[in-house]
């Protein structure tokens, strides 16, 4: 005798719920398709990194570019590291990251060299005043380029990726792999030059340039480009949380956050001319409470993530598409990390990467549907969720035990309380509770 599936072959689909969807999906422009767009970007990111190689090693020497080049590198694992986990709840594909690290470091590094230097030795032509040019250089001319240049990348993604970029920490990410890319490259040039300084001084040791140098930019500031760029990041954040017909906003508020980031920027390159503790200050005061503040948003946001994951998979589960312990697995990280522990101890790691790709699926749907409920889903709604929707129940059978066992195994406790009706005895009386001690027992 056969038996019937656990799950319908084909569960409806839940009803949109922003209503009848509007408009068609368009055909690509020659221009949009991907082997044109990620060839052109190929050709141009390894020109830039050519040419920038070519200009970091010209200033500080074959030997000067070698020693930045190992010294700066030593905050990139830990800051992109940091990124990957602000981004654990709806991790985006790698090949966005290594666009913005690959943009940062070479198109926005080589972008900011030849425009910051045009326009310095610009200034000091025309005012006779090199000293003076070299401050407005670095205070006016670094932050507006250079902040510029980085967020071009933000752009992009929010362009040509918007499936990948859907609200603030995605911003986050992307400007914040952006500028660790840019830092990167301007840390080889700062410490490669400090080193060709103390090798024409002879100074070694704790009072060298090199160390003064790695001790500012490395130890004590490796977190500020980032910091500055993710204010723009946070801008493009809300623009692609924002629906299509709020255009001033989608505009506007990137707009600010460049404005802010710019002006952050200037206020710490400014710092070295505000007395002999001008820096000392403005990092104490202005740079790591906003580092505070930004991580603190960043870390609610992702919370809020969750629980948006929470709220919209259940529609889902009224349909047959997922289980019913599948919401409150897929909204937890802990939940989330036992899963792939669970498939990974039974069934390998190709069940681990399974159940990964799994949990990345649904959580795309419940931001999709938590847009579309909002009036915020694009007219390709429906395509895209069927999309999510096959490839949850393709690889339902090997996700679906990992993530009940998670939901059983990090499920809160339920209290055992007394019940509101008192316990009877022998003839109906009430029973009373046991004595710790018996009195009548000697």
């Amino acid at each position: 005798m056969a038996t019937c599936p656990p799950y319908p072959t084909h569960p409806p689909q839940p009803p949109y719920p922003g209503g009848p969807l509007g408009g068609s999906i368009g055909h690509a422009h020659w221009w949009q398709r991907r082997a044109v767009r990620y060839g052109a970007l190929s050709a141009l990111l390894a020109l830039s990194g050519l040419v920038i190689l070519a200009l970091v090693r010209e200033q500080t020497g074959t030997e000067g570019f070698l020693v930045g080049l190992g010294l700066a590198v030593l905050p990139v694992p830990l800051l992109i590291a940091a990124f990957r986990w602000l981004d654990r709840v709806a991790p985006g594909p790698w090949r966005n990251l290594l666009f913005a690290f690959a943009w940062g470091a070479c198109a926005a590094a080589l972008i900011a060299i030849v425009a910051n230097s045009f326009a310095t030795r610009w200034i000091a032509t025309a005012t006779a005043d090199p000293s003076g040019a070299d401050t407005l250089g670095a205070t006016v001319i670094a932050p507006v380029v250079e902040e510029s240049a980085k967020a071009a990348a933000v752009l992009l993604v929010f362009l040509f990726r918007r499936r990948d970029f859907t609200g603030i920490v995605d911003g986050v990410v992307i400007a914040g792999i952006t500028a660790t890319g840019f830092a990167f490259t301007e840390n080889i040039l700062y410490l490669g030059t400090a080193f060709g300084t103390d090798q024409l001084t002879g100074d070694q040791g704790i009072t060298s340039v090199t160390v003064a140098t790695f001790f500012v930019r490395i130890v004590m500031s490796p977190f500020a480009h980032p910091l500055f760029t993710v204010l723009t990041g946070i801008g493009f954040g809300i623009a692609a949380a924002s629906a299509d017909r709020q255009r001033a906003r989608r505009v506007l508020v990137p707009l600010c956050g460049l404005l802010l980031a710019m002006g952050m920027h200037a206020l710490w390159n400014g710092s070295s001319t505000f007395g002999q503790f001008g820096f000392f200050g403005v990092y104490a005061a202005f740079m790591v409470p906003a580092f505070g503040l930004l991580t603190w948003l960043v870390i609610w946001t992702r919370q809020r993530e969750l629980r948006t994951v929470r709220e919209e998979l259940p529609a889902y589960v009224a349909a047959g598409w997922l289980a019913p312990a599948e919401p409150y697995a897929l909204g937890s990280m802990r939940a989330r990390r036992m899963a792939r522990d669970h498939a990974a101890h039974h069934f390998g790691r190709p069940a681990a990467r399974a159940v990964t790709r799994y949990e990345a699926y649904a959580t795309s749907l419940a931001f999709l549907r938590h847009r579309a409920r909002r009036g915020r889903a694009g007219a390709d709604f429906a395509v895209r969720e069927r999309e999510l929707l096959a490839e949850l129940w393709r690889l339902r059978d090997v996700a679906r035990p990992a993530l009940d066992h998670a939901a059983r195994a990090t499920a809160p406790p339920v209290p055992e309380t007394a019940p509101p009706w008192p316990r009877y005895g022998t003839y109906g009386q009430p029973a009373a509770p046991y004595p710790a001690h018996n009195p009548y027992r000697s």
